[in-house]
């Protein structure tokens, strides 16, 4: 049987367009799953709910500004305990480390020699005491000899020079007495102010001279107590373009002289001080000015060279804007920045300049305003443009919220 030469190509054509049919089908279920993906995904971001987020709207408010300085203690006096005359010491009439009163005696010189020194003065007073007496008498009796020319005017003129030569006498006998009084009394030591002993080398039966070098004790006043702190003298310049610009105001005359303290370990003095002086020059190799401050130390607390932290009150901001520091964080360039809900309910990012903490807050002076909801809670969750749903809470019950958080945390 032959062939024909149209048959072979006619069975071979009918097997490729079966095949071309299933090809395009394919394509068109493929077309048609990706776009219910499409319609899929676009429905479930749809329905996806907005972020939650917690605001706080910022309203100004009257802060007290306060800087804290470091500073040391020093005593208010300190006297250096040394003899007036030499001797032996016989007493020693106090315990180290007490507190003595003004005028305490501390020790006891041997006086002896003093008295004999004492007697002998007095002895010598008396000497021309009785001379005087004898010149005076011989003087008075002459005047009128000589106004008679019973006596030669020589005579009289010689009695006359022996009573001012007796008067001398007795003027520099009182004064050797008193010398020898006050060198009798030098030798009971005492105590020029009230205050604490240091501690003594000396002890009963030391041999002290009038003009040596060391001290025989040093007593010093702490009750008040001094404080110095150095602040820069930059901020004494910010303080005055802020009150000139009436960002912020002085809190008065007394209280603006309160100062308070902490001590090395954290706690806070129990006493406030009052500022006494500012230096009215800057140290040239610090640039800084010192700063005095008294403070009542009545159970001697606070001691002579003690580190301690003073918080002096600057002045009161009275449109101060606080913001929680848990809104505050800071993009690629270092800079503090804030998320605020806008008016339209979007989200928008603030660069602000915080210049200080004021507790667990910052004052910020540029960038936010009166009235700005500020995110505080579900940053994570947002970003710039975005429609969050807010839940507002007031400035005081954010912060009892958060010292509620930190008491759970302090507990577990």
């Amino acid at each position: 049987m032959t062939l024909s030469s149209h048959a072979f190509p006619a069975r071979l054509g009918r097997p490729l367009a079966r095949r071309a049919l299933p090809a395009g089908a394919l394509l068109l279920g493929t077309l048609a799953l990706a776009g219910c993906k499409e319609e899929a995904r676009a429905q479930g971001q749809a329905a996806a709910p907005p972020p939650p987020v917690t605001v706080v709207r910022l309203a100004p408010e009257a802060v007290a500004l306060e800087t804290l300085l470091p500073g040391r203690t020093s005593a208010y006096q300190t006297a250096e305990i040394r003899p007036q005359v030499g001797g032996v010491i016989r007493e020693k009439l106090y315990r180290e480390g007490e507190t003595v009163a003004a005028g305490q005696t501390l020790f006891q010189i041997d006086p002896a020699p003093y008295r004999a020194a004492l007697a002998s003065a007095q002895a010598t007073l008396a000497r021309a005491e009785a001379t005087l007496s004898a010149a005076r008498v011989t003087a008075n009796r002459y005047r009128p000899l000589v106004a008679q020319n019973a006596i030669s005017r020589l005579d009289y003129d010689n009695a006359v020079a022996a009573q001012r030569q007796a008067e001398a006498d007795v003027a520099s006998g009182r004064a050797s007495v008193e010398t020898a009084q006050i060198n009798l009394d030098y030798t009971r030591i005492g105590s020029p102010i009230a205050g604490r002993t240091s501690r003594s080398s000396l002890t009963v039966g030391a041999l002290v001279t009038a003009d040596q070098t060391g001290a025989l004790l040093t007593v010093t006043q702490l009750d008040p107590i001094y404080v110095d702190v150095t602040q820069p003298s930059a901020t004494l310049l910010r303080l005055r373009r802020e009150l000139a610009a009436g960002r912020i105001r002085s809190s008065g005359e007394a209280a603006a002289a309160e100062v308070h303290l902490l001590l090395e370990d954290g706690t806070a003095y129990p006493q406030a001080g009052k500022l006494q002086f500012s230096e009215a020059t800057v140290d040239a190799e610090t640039g800084s000015v010192t700063l005095r401050a008294e403070f009542p130390n009545p159970d001697g607390l606070l001691m002579p060279g003690m580190f301690v932290r003073q918080r002096l009150e600057e002045g009161v901001a009275p449109e101060a804007l606080l913001v929680p520091q848990q809104a505050v964080t800071r993009n690629y360039r270092g800079e503090a920045i804030a998320m605020v809900v806008q008016g339209d309910g979007t989200v928008a990012s603030r660069v602000l300049r915080a210049e200080r903490a004021i507790g667990n807050k910052w004052l910020v002076s540029a960038g936010l305003q009166a009235g700005d909801r500020v995110v505080v809670e579900g940053l994570q969750r947002i970003a710039p443009g975005a429609k969050p749903q807010v839940t507002e809470v007031s400035a005081a019950d954010f912060d009892a919220r958060i010292g509620q958080r930190a008491g759970q945390q302090a507990g577990s």
